[in-house]
């Protein structure tokens, strides 16, 4: 895949936005993974007081599969080995953010690919969050080639990638997870309370 015309597109242009535009992206870019951390705390939360162990399995899966993809992406990244484009990419500016160091490669993006998996796996857990999730994890996926440490084919694979190793994931473990819900619920100790939730009836 090349898509360094694009790239080269897409950082000149943030070469002429405004220095708060910029500065916008940067924080978000190296940040912006902490708000699906915080969706994760308050999903997983909020599952806690339902009746249902499925509600419950699927907020504890969310940041499950978004590990297992990361792990995923980190495997690619090992067996593609794809230089940065703030370092391989012919006539490009510099990148807005120091650019990582050799051996971090950059196919595929694992900003995006955690981003992918975490969007996917929120909204899975509760629908009407991917009106937040999905804008989000694009944004994600933008900032990188924005910032000049990604190539666009890098997040959109990784996007790809994230998304559908956490629906299937998802799709795979829900049941035996929420199995494991009702019967750790059903024990009654404190410990599984604090991680399952007490549920309603009690």
């Amino acid at each position: 895949m090349d898509s360094s015309g694009l790239y080269l597109d897409v950082t000149d242009f943030a070469r002429s936005t405004p220095a708060w535009v910029q500065s916008a992206f940067e924080v978000w870019t190296k940040y912006g993974l902490f708000v699906f951390g915080a969706l994760f705390i308050a999903v997983w939360w909020r599952s806690r007081g339902r009746n249902d162990p499925r509600a419950v399995a699927l907020a504890v899966l969310a940041p499950l599969v978004t590990a297992l993809a990361y792990a995923a992406s980190e495997l690619v990244k090992a067996a593609v080995d794809e230089e940065r484009p703030c370092r391989a990419a012919a006539g490009a500016a510099a990148s807005l953010i120091k650019c990582p160091a050799a051996g971090d490669w950059s196919f595929p993006s694992n900003h995006s690919v955690i981003a992918g998996a975490a969007a996917v796996g929120l909204a899975l857990a509760l629908p009407r969050l991917a009106l937040l999730t999905v804008p989000l994890a694009l944004l994600m996926a933008f900032s990188r080639v924005f910032v000049g440490v990604h190539y666009p084919h890098d997040v959109a694979m990784g996007l790809l990638l994230g998304a559908s190793l956490a629906a299937l994931a998802v799709a795979a473990l829900t049941g035996p997870t929420a199995r494991a819900v009702a019967a750790v619920r059903a024990g009654g100790g404190r410990a599984a309370v604090l991680i399952t939730g007490p549920g309603p009836a009690r």
